[in-house]
């Protein structure tokens, strides 16, 4: 009798165990799956910036897009209250684009829907994230950060051609 008891522990307690391994070990494979099948890169923080100074630091003095090479473009986003600038910038189909962003006031956020760019944009922070835009279309880049009382108003559009 004590014996079952025993058997009826460890098998209880082997019930426990292989879930607290399973679901951490599934978890991880989860995130390298997606970060190598997906194409999800985590930004980077290529330097600071004093937020005064945007108007006369390069490149943020020109926000815009420049062809770096044929389908390599840089494209550079200045974030502030309740606008990007620039609000539209027009790029060819199967080009990768770099995005260079910072923000003159508050934290902002950065995703390009159905794109993985995704960013906080900090005042101080240059924050930089390469894409690829396969497919024509019109994409959407939205603030994901609540910034303030207009912040459902900021937006700006990638047009793909």
């Amino acid at each position: 009798m004590n014996d079952n008891r025993k058997l009826i522990g460890y098998i209880f307690e082997f019930g426990w165990i292989l879930p607290s391994v399973a679901i951490p070990f599934a978890v991880i494979t989860a995130i390298i799956i997606t970060a190598f099948a997906v194409g999800i890169r985590v930004p980077s923080v290529a330097g600071r910036i004093e937020p005064q100074a945007l108007n006369t630091t390069a490149p943020f003095n020109e926000p815009g897009v420049k062809e770096l090479a044929p389908g390599k473009y840089e494209a550079v986003f200045v974030a502030q209250t309740w606008q990007f600038t620039p609000n539209q910038i027009e790029i060819p189909a199967g080009s990768d684009v770099t995005f260079i962003a910072t923000s003159r006031d508050v934290i902002h956020g950065f995703k390009i829907v159905g794109t993985p760019v995704n960013m906080m944009v900090v005042p101080g922070q240059i924050s930089k994230l390469t894409a690829h835009f396969p497919k024509p279309g019109i994409y959407l880049l939205e603030c994901h950060e609540y910034c303030g009382m207009l912040h459902h108003m900021m937006f700006a559009k990638v047009i793909v051609k």
